[in-house]
Formats: structure tokens, C-alpha cells, sequence
């Protein structure tokens, strides 16, 4: 039987009609939800993903972010605003002509300047805004990748955590199977006090056992919780994960990609300070106005003159190139660690791998075949019910190690496939 929590998902649709701000995410949400709340609905692993992803408060404030570096760019290329300029010009402050204006001298001005930047500066700096936006833009990629992966480790501890407490509940049904048999033979006079007194203790720790495992199963849905936002129970059994090739994990992961476009962005900041070495330009118009005397228009051109570009144009530029090269060598060290990364995850994977078919083959299934061997014996009176409890106990033992190593096994392989970029989806 499935069971879904999920007052808090339909108070946080209600909080959408009294906040019209989030009306379109919440309606989102409830689309994603509504599969969760339909009857007889199975969680996948990808619709768990997809849903943390859409929910997720760090992937939208790295879509903000990227939105907000858009329309920086928008406006990278423009002129400077133009300046109005108005003043008056040779006004007496002495003499009998004082703050009148009727000094020939005396001119009420008003004009408009603008600053000019030549193309190729516009363009260099259109570049370094590009540049910041890609950058923005591999931040709310790696964001929703991480959400994926933490998803899908969380979705995996609940199913494994899960599988786990039916396999303790097991045994707990059959220690408790064990102790009335036992005190049945007792009253018979069939079997010791002292076996009975064994299978209780036997009993006792198979309950811990239980306790314990459904607290784990309990942790581990709070943690699905927080990124799918309602609680599953019925969750469907992972597939095979496909493994990426070291080239392919190297080339989209999310560190790496950031490396790339910091190393674009302070290329693009380089060349930018490059044009810094022409100065900018500025033209100015004006029209003045005199009493009594004829108006007059003036046009003037300032140049900033770079008296010492040594000691400042290069030392920007120096600055900028060092820069680079920084950029560039975390570039260097960043692919080595995904190259590292990938191949220790890769050998964990296969090692992992290796063990479970060993496990199963070498231990499981020998255990599996004494329980089935104590069982006819015992059934034929040949051996006592402790003989067949503890190959039970024995089974049930190898079977929750061979699920440790299974669940280890899925989460290696959901790190290879899940902590880099999902490939077409690449920045």
C-alpha cells in the first residue's frame, strides 16, 4: 500500500492565490505533484529528479542570476549617457553691473556633451558581458545537476533503506516463529529451557534490529522529503545506470565547465583592457546666449592624453593577463581532479560490482541452500529448531550484506552518471 504526505505541497498551492508572484511556480509544482497524489501512482527515480529540480530554491536563484547577467549584457555595448550642460558664464560679482548680465561678457550657456567609444571598445566590452553570462549560465546548470545527484542518493538510501527493514522484519517474524515453537516443545517436554531462553534473546535483538531500520528508513525519507517536497513510500526499484566514458564525464563536469568559462571571461577581460590604451573620446556642443549682443555657439573635443601608460594602461593590463593565467591553470588542476574523480569512481564501481557477484555467488546462495538443508532436517526431527533459526539468522545476515554492497554499488554508479552534465545538456 502507498502512502503520500502532502499538506504542506497543497498549503504552498494555497499560498500561491494569496501571492500572485509565485502563481506560475506553484502551478508548476502542483502539475508535478499531481502524478504523486493520483492513486496507485509509483515514484520513479527520474520523475523524483525532475521534481527536485523544479522545486529547487538554489536552481532558481542560479536562473536569476543568469537572468540578471543577461540584461547586464543587454546594455554591455551602449554609450555612456549623454550630459546636459547648462550655466552662465562671466557674471560680475562687482562694479555697477553686478548679477545683472548686461556685460557683454556675460553668457547664459546651455549645451550637450557625450562620451565616445569607439567600436572596437563597445564590442570588447560586449564580449566580457557574454563571457559573465555563460559563466552565469554553467552556475544554474552545475546547480540543477548537484540537485540531481543529492536527489537520486537520497532517493536510493530510501529504497535500499527500505528493502532493508522488510529483510530485519523477516527476521524478526522468524525469531518470534522460533520462540512459540520452542515453548511449545518446552510444555512437551521436547526441548531445554535453555534453548528457549536463547531464542528470546535472539528474538529481543531481532526487534532492536527492526527499530533501528525503520529509524533509518525514517532519516532517510526526510532527506527525499527535502528535495522532492512530499513523502513517497512507493518507490519504484532504480534501473541500470549507464557509466560515461572518462572523456565524456571529464568534459561535462560541472567543475570543469566553470573552469572553462572563467578562463573565456578573463580572456574576454584582457582584451578588454587591452583597448583601455585609446583613450575615449569626448565632443560637446553648446549654445550661449548674451544681452544686447550677438548669441554664439561653441564645439569643443576633449582627449584624455595618457601621459604614462606604463604605469597605468600596462599595469591594468598586466594585471588582466595574470588574471588569465590563473584562470587558466585552474583549468589544468580542475580537469585533473575530474579525471581523478571519474577514475576512482569508476574503479569503486567496478570493484563494488565484482564483490556483489562474488557475494552472492560465494556466500547467498550457500547460505540459502543450508537454510533449505536445516529445514528438512528439522522437519524429520534430525536436527533441534536452533539449528534451523541460526541458518535463517545466517541467511537473512548475508542477504542484508549483499544489499549493503548493492546499495554502495548504486550510489557509485548514480555519481558517475549524475555528477556531470547529462549529455546535449551541456552549457
Amino acid at each position: 500500500m502507498r502512502h503520500v504526505r502532502h499538506p504542506a505541497s497543497l498549503s504552498f498551492v494555497f499560498g500561491a492565490f494569496v501571492n500572485p508572484r509565485i502563481n506560475l511556480r506553484a502551478a508548476a509544482l502542483a502539475a508535478a505533484l499531481l502524478p504523486l497524489l493520483s492513486q496507485g501512482a509509483t515514484l520513479t527515480l527520474d520523475q523524483a529528479m525532475s521534481l527536485a529540480v523544479q522545486r529547487s530554491e538554489a536552481a532558481r536563484a542560479a536562473r536569476a542570476g543568469v537572468t540578471s547577467a543577461a540584461e547586464t549584457a543587454r546594455a554591455a555595448a551602449q554609450l555612456p549617457d549623454p550630459v546636459l550642460r547648462a550655466g552662465i558664464d562671466n557674471l560680475p560679482i562687482s562694479g555697477s553691473d553686478r548679477f545683472s548680465g548686461r556685460d557683454s561678457m556675460t553668457m547664459k550657456r546651455v549645451g550637450i556633451s557625450q562620451e565616445w567609444l569607439s567600436s572596437s571598445k563597445r564590442a570588447a566590452r560586449q564580449a566580457v558581458a557574454d563571457a559573465a553570462v555563460q559563466r552565469e549560465a554553467a552556475v544554474a546548470r552545475a546547480s540543477q545537476t548537484d540537485v540531481r545527484l543529492q536527489t537520486g542518493l537520497a532517493y536510493l538510501d530510501v529504497y535500499f533503506a527500505r528493502s532493508e527493514l522488510e529483510l530485519v522484519t523477516e527476521a524478526q517474524h522468524h525469531a518470534h516463529d522460533a520462540l512459540e515453537a520452542a515453548r511449545a516443545r518446552l510444555a512437551s517436554a521436547t526441548a531445554t529451557s535453555q534453548e528457549v531462553l536463547g531464542l528470546s534473546g535472539a528474538r529481543g535483538m531481532a526487534e532492536d534490529e527492526t527499530a533501528e531500520a525503520r529509524q533509518q528508513l525514517e532519516v532517510a525519507r526526510v532527506a527525499l522529503t527535502r528535495w522532492i517536497g512530499a513523502s513517497v513510500d512507493d518507490l519504484a526499484a532504480p534501473e541500470a545506470l549507464p557509466a560515461p566514458t572518462e572523456s565524456a564525464y571529464v568534459a561535462n563536469h560541472p567543475a570543469v565547465i566553470a573552469a572553462e568559462r572563467d578562463v573565456d571571461l578573463a580572456r574576454a577581460d584582457t582584451e578588454s583592457a587591452r583597448t583601455n590604451r585609446h583613450p575615449n573620446w569626448s565632443w560637446e556642443v553648446s549654445y550661449g546666449q548674451r544681452s544686447r549682443y550677438p548669441d554664439m555657439v561653441s564645439v569643443g573635443i576633449s582627449i584624455p592624453l595618457a601621459i604614462a601608460p606604463a604605469q597605468r594602461q600596462d599595469r591594468e593590463l598586466a594585471a588582466k593577463l595574470a588574471l588569465a593565467e590563473k584562470a587558466e591553470a585552474q583549468l589544468a588542476e580542475t580537469t585533473r581532479m575530474a579525471t581523478a574523480e571519474y577514475r576512482m569512481l569508476a574503479a569503486e564501481a567496478a570493484r563494488l560490482a565484482g564483490r556483489v557477484d562474488r557475494y552472492r555467488t560465494a556466500v547467498v546462495l550457500p547460505a540459502q541452500q543450508r537454510t533449505a538443508v536445516a529445514m528438512a532436517a528439522y522437519r524429520s526431527n534430525q536436527v533441534p529448531l536452533t539449528t534451523l533459526f541460526e541458518s535463517r539468522h545466517a541467511e537473512l545476515e548475508a542477504r542484508r550484506k549483499l544489499l549493503a554492497l548493492q546499495r554502495d554499488l548504486a550510489r557509485a554508479q548514480a555519481s558517475l552518471a549524475f555528477k556531470a552534465f547529462i549529455e546535449g545538456d551541456r552549457p
